[in-house]
């Protein structure tokens, strides 16, 4: 099969399309003929050799995928050949084919297109595990999220809105801070000409937002927290503006704040499995029922992974960037 290669570290130049092996599948898994599959900012992490793939997965980038069932595992019941599904991966996305746990696989939810499909997986897993499942944001409460105009965040936007909550989204234009409102965010907010935390302290009577979910890090930890309400949770799942930074712990004291971060690559199968366990029942309804939508920014073919993460390092869109085999 025809896969992209990191030839070596560095920029996106060193991706080539080049013939690999094809996969093997183990008892409980399943091989995929991937239709499309989605960039994510981790793939640009591995790309310069700051973010290797965990033991036993697979060398070649992509963390999501759509496709079609070409074989199964013997332990497999649910999955069969011809099955249109997406999956959340360790790697191997940006592929033809891509073998993949079981535990980790969805149906394509009915109204998205096979190849629109590919747009769902690391999104719906990222923010159901983070903001719902760990923070325990609830109807009622307030949201804010860091690059609502990106994939991560235009999904956040629509599960938070039809979810009941308030959403509060930061944006770097004012073409993206559009965008998110269309979406359905309450308040967008230009992180480059406005003082984001005075804008949240502003719009909640003084109070703060329930829930923050953070891609930023360092440079954003102090405002987060002045950000917070009485109980805030602090959801840390990047760390693009850098990694350390200080914290006065007594800050935390006096508004019983909790400060938490996890990724999604490292996490066990069973952990993965049962968070799109989680996703398939909480997440589907809302993208069968048209209230959640892909987002999708442009489809490059698979040989022009590096211009597509070039686009991406560019942060000039807006949603996910989609790569064809």
């Amino acid at each position: 099969m025809k896969a992209i290669v990191i030839t070596t570290p560095g920029g996106p130049e060193v991706l080539k399309l080049q013939e690999v092996e094809d996969p093997q599948i183990k008892d409980d898994e399943v091989l995929i003929n991937v239709e499309a599959t989605a960039l994510n900012r981790a793939d640009t992490l591995q790309r310069k050799g700051s973010y290797p793939p965990p033991k036993g997965a697979s060398p070649h980038p992509g963390l999501e995928c759509s496709g079609t069932v070409v074989s199964v595992g013997k332990h497999v019941s649910r999955w069969k050949v011809g099955d249109q599904v997406c999956a959340l991966l360790s790697g191997g996305g940006y592929a033809e084919k891509v073998a993949v746990p079981a535990g980790q696989i969805l149906p394509v939810p009915p109204g998205v297109s096979l190849k629109d499909a590919a747009a769902f997986p690391e999104v719906a897993c990222t923010v159901w595990s983070t903001v719902f499942m760990t923070s325990h944001l609830s109807s009622g409460e307030t949201f804010l999220v860091h690059g609502g105009s990106s994939g991560i965040g235009t999904f956040a936007i629509q599960i938070a809105k039809c979810r009941g909550v308030r959403v509060f989204a930061t944006a770097g234009s004012d073409e993206k801070l559009a965008f998110c409102k269309k979406l359905g965010a309450d308040v967008c907010i230009n992180y480059k000409t406005e003082d984001f935390v005075a804008r949240v302290k502003e719009e909640t009577g003084g109070k703060g937002v329930n829930v923050i979910l953070d891609c930023v890090g360092a440079p954003y930890f102090q405002q987060n927290l002045d950000s917070l309400d009485f109980d805030g949770r602090l959801f840390i799942i990047g760390t693009q503006g850098g990694a350390k930074t200080e914290l006065n712990i007594g800050s935390l004291f006096a508004r019983r704040l909790t400060v938490q971060a996890a990724g999604l690559r490292s996490r066990s199968l069973e952990n993965k499995a049962e968070i799109v366990s989680e996703v398939e029942k909480y997440v589907w309804p809302a993208i069968t029922a048209g209230e959640v939508k892909p987002v999708i920014h442009k489809y490059f073919p698979l040989s022009e992974a590096a211009e597509a993460h070039q686009l991406m390092e560019s942060s000039q869109h807006i949603g996910k960037i989609m790569l064809v085999p």
